[in-house]
């Protein structure tokens, strides 16, 4: 008998009865199973999805008809016939009907809160000229007691002729009782009026602060109205707080949107104690069946509560993660808070540095001992090389033998300003550029302004950090920009905003294949999230999370891109939105406001009106609440359910 043997004998022998019980009972139980899927028979499947084009990213098997799922996992990928053989007396039927289906949509960057606040404050998205943005805050203040605030979010000058910020006076003409704070769509800049600068104490003498700038009129010194990144904060203070319940709502209903557009998981980059306690509670009692990979703030309550806690990883059945931080080093390049190497083309100063760098970098070196993930906003170039230099010098700071995760895959997020000599670093680094393809189609129409078209050489430079094997997680950076999965995937191919139009100097040759941006979407920010094992391609073993459109992605024309519709999102093998109407194919690609990159006229060119795509709500269970057909109901052992259609 062997030592091994030996201690087995008198591990059991020294057991607690009730323990030995307990394990003859498991090891009945083990041979019951083996018995039960003896060869020749298959074991039933929960859901088959049949008759459909399933584009899986698994080189080893890159297309197929149908899939089997058991218990929230993959278990067949092949064959309508097939998978027919999985089909057992419960097993629900959805019959795809010629849809296409993917590997789970991944938002790699969004803000869940700020998707809901966006509805439960005053929408600016989409005001296309001062005077629609003047006209929405006149009708919201005549709607509001007086004294009580205005609160907003969503605009951008870059569409408006002339192109300039708003002012505090064009808000007092209409607001002179109502203190306004307007925040800008990227969220680095804010408009108020005279009345929220009073309240808030900022007059000529008031200093700007450290991460921030106040505007002020370049003759009477007086505060123009538009405070810069840090700056917000001396506002944002006094505004009034969102209830508990409203937050709650926020984050069900951004929830909610991000599923009807296709995104199975999101990554939500940065929280506070208050919103991540809550996610953490609405992913366990399954009102949110989006998955999230959550990162906290960088922020001294937060960060203290990462370490103290440590990771949290696939809490409430997968559903919910939190093994990162999210800080910032530099603002945006609409509000030339972006740090730059040279001064801007349109402005004396090259931005602003949110984080000292020596901050960060006791942040990485203190996350990197504590297997704790680093993502890091960084837009301009100067701002992505201070990143890439810290992470280099802290990662040869700390050997692979100190650290709690051995490869730590510190990200990058946005990365749109590049120094082509920063580029191969990424690689080199194991650094990951966590990027939103509708950054640059929109900002094609100002950043030529801000940077000069020297510098758009390494502007969104996908194709190159690619060429560089450096890996892109795809996102869409909502509620900045409008976050539909769509949106990112054309404009990662196409690199031509909404309407088809492209500036001088935009460089095409960035745009990337769409089996690469499908992959941005997809396997990359599985990759980027420590998941490629269980997500990011349609494979046995992996979770059972889909979207299904009405086209297919890879070979319909360029054109039709925007017109394609999300039929169907599936999170764990369960339907957890579907749309009410079946595919038409006919849906029409959003609109959007768009001038050439002088800033002058608008591009003359307009998309079709939006085709109205009723949507159908789906249930915490993950059925459609309005569906004929009661999935709940038991159904006969010797007749198998309907198939479901389309």
């Amino acid at each position: 008998m062997t030592r091994w043997m030996i201690y087995r004998w008198m591990t059991y022998r020294m057991m607690d009865p009730m323990i030995r019980w307990t394990t003859w009972l498991w090891l009945l139980g083990v041979l019951l199973g083996v018995t039960t899927a003896a060869p020749g028979r298959t074991p039933p499947a929960d859901v088959l999805f049949i008759n459909g084009t399933v584009h899986t990213l698994d080189d080893r098997q890159p297309r197929a008809e149908a899939v089997a799922v058991r218990r929230g996992r993959i278990v067949f990928v092949g064959s309508t016939a097939e998978a027919m053989t999985y089909r057992g007396p419960r097993t629900r039927l959805v019959d795809l009907a010629g849809a296409v289906m993917y590997p789970g949509f991944t938002d790699a960057h969004c803000h869940l809160f700020g998707i809901g606040e966006r509805e439960l404050t005053l929408n600016l998205e989409g005001t296309s000229t001062r005077a629609a943005f003047l006209a929405a805050i006149a009708d919201r203040v005549a709607q509001t007691p007086k004294g009580e605030w205005i609160v907003g979010r969503g605009w951008i000058e870059t569409f408006w002729t002339p192109p300039t910020f708003p002012t505090a006076a064009e808000l007092d003409a209409i607001a002179p009782e109502h203190p306004v704070f307007l925040v800008r769509a990227d969220g680095h800049a804010s408009v108020v009026n005279t009345l929220a600068l009073r309240q808030a104490g900022i007059d000529p003498q008031t200093p700007n602060p450290p991460g921030g700038d106040i505007l002020r009129d370049a003759t009477t010194g007086q505060p123009t109205g538009m405070l810069i990144d840090r700056a917000q904060d001396l506002v944002r203070r006094l505004l009034p707080r969102l209830s508990p319940e409203d937050y709650e709502r926020a984050a069900i209903a951004g929830a909610q949107r991000e599923l009807s557009l296709g995104w199975c998981t999101i990554h939500n980059a940065g929280s506070s104690l208050l919103e991540t306690n809550l996610l953490r509670r609405l992913c366990r009692t399954g009102a949110i069946r989006l998955r999230v990979y959550n990162a906290a703030a960088n922020r001294p309550a937060e960060v203290a509560d990462m370490f103290r806690r440590g990771p949290i990883i696939g809490e409430a059945n997968g559903r919910f993660t939190m093994r990162t931080i999210k800080a910032y080093m530099d603002g945006a390049l609409g509000s030339r808070g972006a740090a730059l190497l040279a001064p801007y083309a349109d402005a004396d100063t090259t931005g602003l540095f949110l984080t000292p760098p020596d901050e960060l970098r006791a942040l990485c070196r203190q996350a990197l001992r504590a297997g704790i993930q680093i993502q890091t906003h960084a837009i301009g170039d100067r701002a992505n090389r201070q990143v890439l230099d810290i992470y280099e010098q802290v990662l040869a700071e700390v050997p692979p033998a100190q650290r709690r995760v051995r490869d730590p895959r510190w990200r990058i997020e946005h990365a749109q300003i590049l120094h082509p000599s920063d580029i191969p670093r990424f690689a080199q680094l194991g650094v990951i550029a966590s990027m939103q393809p509708s950054h640059a189609i929109s900002d094609l129409h100002f950043a030529p302004r801000r940077l000069g078209l020297e510098r758009l050489a390494g502007a969104y430079a996908w194709r190159a950090l690619l060429d560089g094997k450096a890996i892109i997680a795809g996102g869409s950076d909502a509620p900045v920009e409008r976050g539909e999965p769509l949106i990112e995937f054309y404009a990662a191919v196409t690199r031509k905003d909404l309407t088809g139009f492209s500036g001088a100097g935009w460089h095409p040759e960035q745009a990337v294949s769409r089996l690469e941006a499908l992959k941005m979407l997809t396997l990359w920010p599985a990759y980027a999230a420590f998941e490629e094992n269980t997500a990011g391609t349609v494979a046995v073993g992996k979770r059972a999370d889909f979207t299904v459109l009405s086209d297919d992605l890879l070979t319909i024309p360029e054109a039709d891109i925007l017109r394609v519709r999300c039929l169907m999102t599936i999170v764990g093998g369960e339907v957890v939105f579907r749309a009410k109407e079946p595919a038409t194919g006919n849906s029409a690609p959003p609109t959007a406001p768009t001038r050439n990159d002088s800033g002058n006229k608008p591009d003359e060119r307009r998309a079709p009106k939006p085709h109205d795509r009723r949507r159908e709500q789906v249930g915490a269970a993950g059925r459609p609440l309005d569906a004929g057909v009661d999935h709940g109901a038991k159904q006969s052992p010797s007749q198998p359910p309907a198939v479901e259609r389309f």
